[in-house]
């Protein structure tokens, strides 16, 4: 099942502060990820104890592939939603679902779901877009029945390349993509670092029993399929390449663009000492 609840312009009544609009589409970057942080993101929700019956939501849906393990996870009887402002990502999200499911093309600010409707509200790398997280928290917490539980989560804005072979490129590469973050969408540094709020969010909305849970994705080569589409595809190409260009020396950003060369002999992925790590928080609550 299927509901559409934007306009037939494709308008939204917000946009977040990432500049995301029904247009917007992550689908390839959100796929990589999910792929890659597969492991992790099954053994988490193999700890949130749900079970057949119960109605689960998962805010900020994507692509899908988190929502279908939370679906299977309340099935037979249960039911899963997911809700999603880009039009994309629900497409794809079809596409990538066996289980029967209800997809909602929504602003989260401003949700059409019913109040006190969900056993569980999951979402993850999600409310870092949106113009008012606190408020965000709050209306998904409205949607949750008596004692049911929130799962709001998010892994490191900016993941931690360890380069064994040179700190200061580290550095100075970590140092131009938060600038060029600030300057693309006008952020300030406090944007960059709020999204390490999550327990002082989910408290100030009157949620009890907070609790936060930190896993670490950590890779070391040789390096898994997934693993290397994620690393190559999401951070080279997506978040590196080209756009650092203008913030880093000429000589840093060579060296920068033939460690993410997989032609080069420096490339990082086959270096025997190529570590990464992201770090994934997940903080639970209840409500009351």
């Amino acid at each position: 099942m299927r509901a559409n609840r934007l306009g037939s312009d494709g308008n939204a009544a917000t946009f977040g502060r990432l500049g995301d609009t029904p247009r917007r589409d992550y689908a390839l970057k959100l796929r990589l990820f999910n792929a890659m942080a597969e492991p992790e993101l099954r053994e988490t929700i193999s700890t949130l104890c749900l079970e057949p019956g119960m109605r689960v939501l998962d805010a900020g849906c994507g692509t899908g592939e988190t929502l279908g393990w939370l679906a299977g996870a309340v099935a037979p009887d249960g039911l899963a939603v997911g809700i999603d402002l880009s039009a994309n990502h629900l497409r794809m999200a079809r596409t990538a679902l066996s289980h029967d499911v209800m997809l909602v093309q929504a602003d989260l600010q401003s949700s059409p779901l019913a109040a006190a409707s969900f056993d569980l509200v999951w979402s993850v790398n999600t409310i870092n877009h949106l113009h008012d997280p606190l408020q965000s928290v709050e209306g998904l917490a409205a949607l949750l029945r008596p004692g049911g539980q929130i799962a709001l989560g998010q892994s490191s804005f900016l993941p931690d390349m360890y380069f064994a072979w040179d700190s200061r490129l580290e550095r100075l590469t970590n140092e131009a993509v938060r600038q060029y973050y600030r300057d693309r969408y006008s952020l300030h540094e406090h944007d960059l670092v709020t999204i390490r709020s999550l327990v002082g969010w989910l408290r100030r909305a009157g949620l009890r029993n907070v609790r936060p849970r930190t896993l670490m994705i950590e890779r070391v080569s040789p390096l898994g399929p997934a693993d290397e589409a994620y690393l190559l595809g999401a951070i080279f190409r997506d978040t590196w390449g080209e756009r650092l260009q203008p913030y880093l020396s000429r000589d840093d950003y060579e060296e920068l663009t033939r460690l993410c060369d997989p032609g080069h002999p420096q490339f990082a992925l086959r270096r025997p000492d190529f570590h990464f790590l992201q770090t994934l928080t997940l903080v639970m609550a209840q409500a009351p």
